[in-house]
């Protein structure tokens, strides 16, 4: 985490923090802020007008880590994929806002992290679509929904090249991606292809024009350097987990996150006035 460790949870925080699902280490731990905000503005048609991301991670951080990891908004960087970072803490992070509710998730700079928030309306054509792309005999669900938002915002993905992602059968806890079905060449990490860490693994580079099986050089050919010929680096294998928050007076809620790795989830809530 750099410049966040030692920093404690701020003892103020109002609602509940869960202790990560997991053992940690000094770096590895994401941080997921669920905030209720129960006096939003409306605009003229009713409805409510929520902040924007940046802010909403600017308070996030203050009201996860104290008041010492307040930092400017112009400290708030997005990259070419549109996701956030917060460089001069060693943090990456997302956000996602559902009618009264937000969700920002931290994790340390070498991670990647998505998070998706959803209610259960009723949306059947989104969720019709959603399961042809997942090569599915029916409509998705509202949890598919909020993993793919996340996996999107985690990964180089676009909702364009989302084609031939597979989700993993849902258990509590991360869950590894499966490898994207037919869809070699489409960027699915920070770097490589696919989504899962064998995609850019199981096939063999063709041999070298003139070098008969490709064990031996051809006579006068120059025998390719030891960077031609060693396999590609693995691709990050995403995770994606989510659960069903049941808020007091509200409809079910699907929280989702993506990471490139399955780190410890420590788990917060907060309701704001």
């Amino acid at each position: 985490m750099g410049a966040l460790m030692g920093l404690l949870l701020d003892p103020g925080l109002t609602g509940y923090t869960l202790a990560p699902d997991g053992p940690t280490t000094p770096g590895r731990t994401a941080d997921v802020l669920v905030a209720r905000h129960r006096r939003l503005p409306r605009d003229r048609m009713g409805h409510r007008l929520t902040a924007s991301g940046r802010s909403l991670i600017g308070q996030a951080l203050v009201t996860t880590y104290g008041p010492r990891a307040g930092v400017a908004p112009g400290a708030l960087v997005r990259d070419a994929h549109r996701r956030w970072s917060v460089p001069s803490l060693g943090l990456n992070a997302s956000v996602a806002h559902c009618g009264e509710f937000s969700a920002v998730a931290f994790a340390p700079a070498a991670h990647a992290i998505g998070v998706d928030v959803q209610d259960e309306r009723d949306r059947p054509y989104a969720l019709r679509w959603l399961g042809d792309l997942l090569a599915r005999q029916e409509p998705a669900t509202i949890r598919d929904f909020a993993e793919c938002e996340a996996l999107i915002k985690a990964s180089h993905l676009t909702k364009e090249t989302f084609a031939g992602t597979r989700l993993p059968e849902w258990r509590p806890g991360w869950r590894p991606m499966d490898e994207r079905a037919g869809a070699e060449g489409v960027t699915g990490g920070r770097s490589g292809t696919g989504t899962g860490a064998g995609s850019a693994m199981g096939t063999k580079p063709a041999p070298p024009s003139g070098t008969g099986t490709g064990t031996e050089a051809a006579p006068g050919a120059q025998a390719p350097s030891a960077s031609e010929t060693a396999p590609p680096p693995p691709t990050p294998t995403y995770h994606v987990r989510s659960l069903v928050l049941r808020p007091e007076g509200a409809p079910p809620l699907h929280l989702a996150l993506a990471c490139d790795a399955p780190v410890p989830v420590r788990f917060h809530h907060l309701e704001r006035e």
